[in-house]
């Protein structure tokens, strides 16, 4: 049994990065003593509950005044703009004069400079990403690099580093000079008692309620879908956390405007599957997603999935081209005829079960 300190630097964004956390905090529990690093004004039991997993035995940490200031970075996102690596320069701070009480850090949330043994999970760099020219940096990002990047190419990093996607590990070795290990995130397949001709011939989209998430376009492509004669509707859903309330209320606005568009935010989990079971397809239109949670879950629940042909989703998507589109045109034109054909469902469902996810990073951990 070690001690081990799992560092994630936020979970107020609610998205795939806290899944991961919740994961692999409960892979880790049975076997040693874990606490949780980090600067958040959402509790573990919170995000447990949202995703509907196992609240994972483990003591929690947070710095004095932690959850005014993830408070304040959220209230301050829209202006200030990316803040995910000031975030881990904060946690980083905070953790460095206790390390020593530690075996092992484990990041669940990105790279990050640690003075003991690490196992690092990473779901987009986080620091000189200037060198990724899709990245947007911020303005600080250079300073937080300075601060915080682990020094992989020196000689002393001891760290292991894990990709969530072989895209996500290219572009870390463009930035370091090192290939992480791929370890797919975790996402058990969906039991639907729905049958595929009771589903509606309708179109979901599950994600954060985030600019990054492009839901105009996915209100666009349903417009277009519609106009080809296919009496669809489109069901929105998802987080809205409060860095991103701007945005929410511009989609709820678009939502208004239009009877076949439905928006829901923060609901249950056993609401969002009662919609990735009821619904025949599923849509993402973030470009250079780094992994696609939302697109594995659309296929863990035997939807057909829909995005765009860049990013690791092309790992779930296996490639095909029917499904994967460069633009809002195109996207349409896929949609359409997979309507027109009465395409069904063909990819394996249970690809990224979490049980395996588990034991593969136990055996880092080891």
């Amino acid at each position: 049994m070690a001690d081990v300190a799992v560092l994630h630097n936020t979970l107020d964004f609610q998205g795939g990065a806290d899944t991961v956390c919740l994961a692999v905090c409960d892979a880790l529990a049975d076997d040693h003593d874990v606490t949780l690093f980090t600067v958040s004004e959402t509790a573990l039991e919170a995000l447990s509950d949202r995703f509907d997993t196992p609240l994972p035995d483990v003591d929690v940490r947070m710095p004095t005044g932690a959850n005014r200031t993830a408070r304040a970075l959220s209230w301050l996102a829209p202006w200030v703009g990316p803040q995910l690596a000031f975030r881990s320069v904060l946690l980083r701070r905070f953790f460095l004069p206790v390390a020593d009480e530690f075996d092992l850090a484990v990041s669940t949330a990105n790279e990050v400079a640690v003075p003991i043994p690490s196992v690092q999970y990473v779901h987009y760099p986080q620091f000189k990403i200037r060198r990724a020219a899709d990245a947007d940096a911020g303005r600080l990002n250079a300073l937080w690099s300075r601060v915080a990047a682990p020094d992989v190419s020196g000689g002393t990093d001891t760290a292991t580093y894990l990709a969530n996607s072989g895209w996500t590990a290219d572009v870390f070795e463009a930035i370091y000079g090192t290939r992480p290990t791929v370890l797919h995130p975790p996402v058990d397949p969906i039991s639907c008692d729905t049958t595929w001709e009771d589903r509606e011939t309708g179109i979901v989209v599950v994600g954060r309620i985030a600019p990054d998430k492009r839901l105009e376009e996915a209100i666009a492509i349903v417009d277009g879908v519609r106009d080809r004669g296919h009496d669809v509707h489109l069901h929105i859903v998802g987080s809205a956390p409060r860095a991103y309330r701007r945005y929410a209320d511009r989609i709820a606005a678009a939502a208004e405007e239009r009877p076949y568009v439905h928006l829901e935010t923060d609901v249950p989990r056993r609401r969002v599957i009662e919609l990735l079971c009821g619904y025949r397809y599923g849509l993402n239109v973030k470009a250079d997603e780094h992994f696609g949670m939302a697109v594995a879950e659309y296929v863990a629940a035997g939807m057909v999935p829909f995005a765009p042909a860049s990013g690791g989703q092309r790992e779930i998507l296996r490639g095909r081209a029917d499904r994967s589109f460069d633009s809002v045109p195109e996207a349409i034109d896929l949609v359409s005829g997979a309507i027109d054909r009465d395409d069904r469902p063909r990819l394996q469902r249970d690809r990224f079960a979490t049980d395996g996810f588990q034991e593969a990073f136990r055996q880092h951990v080891r």
